[in-house]
């Protein structure tokens, strides 16, 4: 049997007509862009308007873990009692990556394997948690400002890949 439009498909005491839609369906999603975007909107969540980050921890296309940037569990936010600054930073919030990482600690989910999903290139304080987490590859929406993750992540082998506006992945590092 062809698939033109017109056909039918015999089932019980039904039959069913193959339809072809005129136009092709919108382009799906890839994987990588589908989490950022989910990301993206795990930042929203973010409680310092300086900068609102989202992460998302994802292995084998499932999600273990979130998390944005905000203050420590318990206290006050930037947002409601303003920013903690030094050095040009606020430090009053935790990174996204962090929370995201602690998240799954409380959770009792391991991140070994899995990929980082991130609105903002890691920080060096954050690469290097990320890292020692056994996270396998970072995927970030833009460079934040500290390009010493580059060369950290060709020595150790881990991926490092930008996801540019368009959904076009870029990868800087390959992974081992």
């Amino acid at each position: 049997m062809d698939s033109d439009a017109g056909d039918s498909i015999p089932r019980g005491d039904s039959t069913y007509e193959v339809v072809k839609d005129e136009f092709p369906p919108p382009r799906r999603d890839s994987w990588d862009l589908y989490f950022m975007k989910i990301a993206r909107q795990v930042a929203s969540r973010g409680t310092c308007s300086r900068k609102k980050v989202g992460c998302v921890i994802v292995r084998d296309r499932t999600i273990l873990a979130t998390g944005y940037n905000g203050s420590i569990r318990g206290m006050p936010h930037c947002d409601d009692v303003g920013h903690m600054m030094e050095n040009g930073h606020c430090t009053r919030t935790v990174h996204a990556e962090q929370n995201a990482i602690a998240q799954a600690a409380r959770n009792g989910v391991s991140v070994m394997g899995s990929d980082l999903y991130v609105t903002s290139s890691p920080c060096w304080t954050c690469f290097k948690i990320v890292a020692n987490s056994g996270i396998r590859r970072i995927v970030f929406g833009e460079f934040y400002r500290d390009d010493r993750i580059f060369e950290a992540a060709e020595f150790i082998g881990m991926e490092l890949a930008w996801l540019d506006d368009d959904g076009e992945l870029k990868v800087y590092i390959k992974g081992r």
